[in-house]
């Protein structure tokens, strides 16, 4: 378990930790950036402003402000996306870190140096922590309206509560521990459920998806992280995707080298008509950098989940439910190993091997033979006398009566496996036999077994 899961478990000792802990940031790259408008681009005097300002690497807002004071120009800049990211120096504590960014991962595509794409690193193994995002509505003074799932897993819409004013002292009284948070109960949303359908900020474009990126970019020093805001939806569902490949080729998000880049693509939105409109965006994209087919080839040593060795642990696939003709086709494929090699064309003895034991153990549970009780004679074999295959075989017939073949037990024992006798250890006669007697030990008193496989499932989740 890393260092932030175990500070999360401990009693709070003080006021900072009785409050949700949050990533320390030291800077935010953007994904897009602001251009003039129309009557803006009318201003010779605001074009120049414009051009100076970002140059300098003055934040939008700056600009946007300056232009509007000097040059008597209302609504400015408007946000324009392109197929760079922009990095300045404004946006971060120490500003040096940005033209450090741009100097080893910026490209000149002829416009000068620009961000098109790099590499990041997550400081967290759950996808939300590198990635929180909620529906919100701003105001001047920042967040007005924001979106909290219950532990219902419903999605409600939360405020801030009123400040109560102290009657004695004339003021407002003073509240403790920050501003307290309260479900929104109007006559737009009486039941404090956040339904945007339903919302007057959302449909008048006030209330939006509010997201961001939050993770450290390799050789870039600093005591924090960095963000990368977002307000797309089509973002949000591939990045989620991008992480959950990965959890679940490496049973970790920490240590994946991903990169950030931007790509164009069709999108499809409802204009104010309410027809349906495609048109191309550029969008932000995650990718990882990793080899997948690599991964289930049993090529890396950090891929517990996937990894090819622990998948011939999928003979647990056939589970009863493939036919003893096809059970040999499906270990051959799950177990990632070459048990047939050798063999003439069209005759694998592995298949042959495992179609015969899927059989007699089909035929086995059919006399009556129980799921909490060892067959006669299933603790009988010697380790000499049995086949790399027989073993194989005997396994299946033990996962199965564990209730290891369960579809939401498969993975976590693959886990266990690789953690416990390391990669490839399917091919590894001695730790096959070791794992037999464990899984065999596991059928009168399985207590142990579980405890096991659930501290193998924690430690590839956090570390």
């Amino acid at each position: 378990m890393n260092a932030v899961a175990t500070l999360a478990a401990l009693p709070a000792r003080s006021l900072v930790e009785e409050r949700a802990m949050r990533p320390p940031t030291i800077g935010r790259i953007r994904p897009g950036i602001k251009a003039l408008t129309s009557s803006a681009r009318a201003n010779a005097q605001a074009v120049e402003i414009y051009r100076e300002m970002v140059a300098a690497g003055d934040s939008f807002d700056t600009i946007a402000k300056v232009i509007e004071s000097k040059c008597r120009v209302r609504n400015a800049l408007a946000p324009k996306n392109v197929p760079y990211f922009t990095c300045r120096r404004s946006d971060f504590t120490n500003p040096d870190v940005a033209d450090e960014i741009l100097r080893l991962y910026g490209e000149d595509h002829g416009n000068g140096l620009k961000l098109y794409r790099f590499p990041v690193l997550f400081a967290f193994n759950d996808w939300m922590a590198n990635l929180p995002n909620q529906m919100a509505a701003w105001g001047t003074t920042g967040r007005k309206y924001f979106s909290e799932y219950g532990s219902d897993g419903m999605r409600y819409c939360k405020t801030y509560a009123k400040v109560e004013r102290d009657p004695r002292a004339q003021r407002a009284a003073r509240s403790f521990g920050g501003r307290d948070v309260i479900f929104r109960q109007d006559d737009a949303i009486p039941d404090g459920i956040c339904d945007p359908e339903q919302c007057p900020q959302y449909q008048a474009r006030q209330c939006n998806l509010s997201a961001s990126f939050i993770f450290a970019i390799p050789d870039i020093k600093g005591l924090g992280l960095i963000e990368l805001p977002t307000n797309s939806i089509y973002v949000l569902q591939k990045a989620y995707s991008a992480m959950q490949t990965v959890l679940l080729a490496r049973g970790k998000l920490t240590g994946t080298r991903f990169w950030i880049t931007k790509r164009e693509f069709d999108i499809t939105r409802i204009n104010d008509q309410g027809d349906a409109v495609r048109a191309k965006q550029m969008l932000t994209v995650l990718d990882a950098d990793i080899d997948i087919g690599a991964l289930l080839d049993g090529a890396e040593d950090s891929a517990p989940a996937l990894d090819a060795a622990t998948d011939a642990v999928a003979l647990i696939e056939a589970g009863g439910n493939v036919h003893p003709l096809h059970a040999g086709e499906a270990t051959r494929h799950a177990a990632g190993s070459d048990v047939g090699a050798g063999a003439p064309a069209g005759q694998t003895p592995a298949a042959s091997t495992i179609e015969v034991g899927t059989l007699q153990t089909s035929q086995s549970h059919a006399a009556g033979a129980s799921a909490d009780e060892p067959e006669p004679g299933a603790t009988e074999h010697l380790p000499g006398a049995e086949s790399h295959e027989d073993k194989l075989r005997r396994m299946q017939d033990l996962l199965q009566r564990l209730g290891l073949s369960a579809e939401n037990r498969k993975h976590d024992f693959r886990i266990y496996a690789h953690a416990t006798f390391g990669r490839g250890w399917i091919d590894r006669t001695p730790d096959v036999d070791r794992m037999n007697e464990q899984l065999t030990k596991a059928l009168t008193d399985r207590a142990p077994l579980d405890q096991e496989i659930e501290n193998a499932k924690m430690a590839a989740l956090y570390g």
